[in-house]
């Protein structure tokens, strides 16, 4: 497993809109056959996909970031986090960076992060020119996501309170219901937990659960990014998953089409990178063979 630690001394520091950001970003070890931008999500981040980053780095320059309030990157407090805004930080990474041709590959709070970002692009504004977009679970549609306990609770009025009472322990509790057949194990929840609570991290918690807000607000914007997408879009999915599982799938099929590659993980919870490592990476490769 790869430390908290190593995963930092791999990646760098940048100022972005006003804002240390980490990320990390590595050339193909072989042949390239592109760029893929990964985009994490709540509450963790980028370090979720070092199970799969030596695999699909052997042919594509994988970059990632900590989005604004997660990991190693900068977390301001009081700050009003909103999609918008980390959105606007993805843009200003890519920027900086030159990407002018890259897939996304997205999970959780980063798919709707990824959602206003292809938005954006469907318009003809966005930065640099997709080549495809890869959603892992998450809450595409708001009227499907069955939040957790917790979730609600920070959301609440009184969120500010409960943000205390989430320990590493409640968060190992709160990963066991959302995971599938294969749980985190306690090294993992370790690392987890670090990145979380790094520099105060808690402390935020209840600003950054304002994600669910602002997907009911741009309900139609970012559904919409879906159905009208100018690049191909998939699913990779953890049909167990009690809060984005297979009766998201179900919506996406209703309301986007059924015709888009959608990969089940049928014994899979919320985190496939963690759970399910090898299968994330046969149905990326098949996915990505037929583009």
């Amino acid at each position: 497993m790869i430390s908290a630690d190593e995963w930092l001394a791999r990646g760098r520091q940048i100022e972005l809109l006003g804002h240390q950001i980490f990320y990390v970003d590595e050339a193909a070890r072989d042949d390239s056959l592109g760029t893929i931008l990964l985009i994490h999500g709540f509450p963790t981040s980028s370090w979720d996909w070092w199970k799969i980053w030596p695999q699909v780095n052997r042919h594509y320059r994988l970059v990632a970031m900590d989005l604004l309030g997660f990991g190693f990157s900068a977390k301001p407090s009081p700050h009003d986090y909103r999609i918008m805004e980390q959105a606007d930080l993805c843009e200003a990474l890519a920027g900086s960076l030159g990407l002018e041709q890259f897939h996304v590959l997205a999970h959780d709070y980063g798919d709707t992060v990824a959602q206003e970002l292809l938005a954006r692009q469907n318009e003809g504004r966005g930065v640099g020119q997709w080549s495809s977009c890869m959603f892992l679970n998450g809450g595409l549609f708001p009227e499907t996501h069955r939040a957790v306990l917790a979730q609600k609770l920070l959301k609440s009025p009184v969120g500010f309170l409960f943000r205390h009472a989430l320990t590493k322990n409640s968060l190992n509790k709160s990963f066991d219901k959302i995971f599938g057949e294969t749980k985190a194990s306690q090294e993992e929840i370790d690392v987890f937990f670090e990145l979380f609570d790094r520099d105060g991290g808690r402390r935020n918690v209840h600003r950054l659960i304002h994600y669910m807000t602002d997907r009911i607000e741009h309900r139609d914007r970012w559904v919409g990014a879906l159905s009208e997408a100018v690049c191909p879009i998939g699913l990779i999915n953890g049909n167990l998953d009690p809060v984005s599982g297979s009766h998201m799938v179900e919506r996406f099929e209703e309301v986007v089409g059924s015709e888009h590659f959608i990969h089940h993980l049928p014994t899979v919870g919320h985190y496939p990178q963690v759970e399910a490592p090898e299968s994330v990476l046969a149905g990326y490769a098949a996915f990505l063979e037929t583009l």
